[in-house]
């Protein structure tokens, strides 16, 4: 997506954006570290699926209908770009900008770190009003975590320039959703699916392109998000208990998900960037 034109604040040197990339890069083999860690939490899960009350399945079969709207049209997930336009404006304002774009990364960063931590709040007291009522309550607790996971990545890719009203940017939201609860095999598979591995070129249309053909129906990415929570799930099926372990699972499923959403959304926008540097 093409960037506005009007600011008094500089943007980055080619210098400070390869260097911001390699950031990014560091980030991207730190995930190695969770994949051991992916292992463990998914084999509990499995057992835990053939005791699951009926009601949770179907909210799981109903989730699969909304998601596949999702892409299509938007549908009930998609927000508004205003409120987004706002907070970066204001934090352009607070940078010495004009509130205006284009906007250094810096500002970016600031308005999407903010979003970040409204998310995080939101899902933990999410996650301790449906841990409360243990296993049954859990119905209610997994699409009100899918739907705060699409909402904050929207924003966030909104922050740095990013419109889901474009169906290939829906498309992204869900395969950084799905990013964050993949194991490392997982997420090297996504990184080649959206060009954004290393000494990709952040071609979103060319990337998605091969990840609509990988996934049949997006039931893969209710699945793997479902169990990735592994065991820790378990915990928030214990009543009263549950919504303690309801606050913290939650507020870390947003953690991850926004953590991703930032790191994924910044490569792109420093690639582009890089890549109009190279045409003047």
């Amino acid at each position: 997506m093409p960037e506005a034109t009007d600011s008094r604040v500089p943007l980055e040197t080619p210098e400070t954006l390869h260097a911001e990339l390699a950031r990014i890069a560091k980030w991207e083999k730190e995930q190695n570290k969770l994949m051991i860690w992916d292992r463990i939490t998914r084999l509990p899960f499995k057992l835990l699926d053939k005791i699951t009350p009926k009601i949770i399945h179907e909210k799981v079969g109903k989730l699969l209908d909304e998601l596949g709207s999702y892409i299509q049209n938007g549908g009930n997930y998609l927000v508004a770009g205003r409120k987004v336009g706002t907070l970066i404006g204001e934090a352009s304002v607070a940078a010495g900008g004009t509130g205006t774009g284009p906007y250094p990364l810096a500002v970016m960063d600031a308005a999407a770190l903010r979003l970040s931590e409204r998310s995080r709040n939101t899902a933990t007291a999410q996650g301790a009003t449906t841990g409360f009522g243990g296993i049954f309550t859990l119905a209610a607790d997994i699409p009100a975590v899918l739907g705060l996971s699409l909402k904050a990545i929207q924003e966030i890719g909104l922050c740095y320039g990013y419109d889901p009203t474009d169906k290939a940017e829906r498309i992204f939201t869900v395969k950084v959703m799905q990013f964050a609860s993949s194991d490392i095999v997982g997420k090297r598979t996504i990184l080649r699916e959206l060009n954004l591995q290393a000494g990709g070129d952040g071609n979103i249309i060319a990337g998605t392109n091969a990840a609509v053909s990988k996934i049949q129906g997006w039931k893969e990415v209710v699945m793997v998000y479902r169990d990735n929570w592994g065991w820790k799930k378990l915990l928030q099926t214990v009543p009263v208990a549950g919504m303690f372990f309801g606050a913290y699972l939650n507020r870390k499923t947003l953690e991850d998900v926004t953590e991703a959403a930032r790191m994924l959304y910044r490569k792109r926008r420093i690639i582009a960037r890089l890549a109009e540097l190279e045409l003047k």
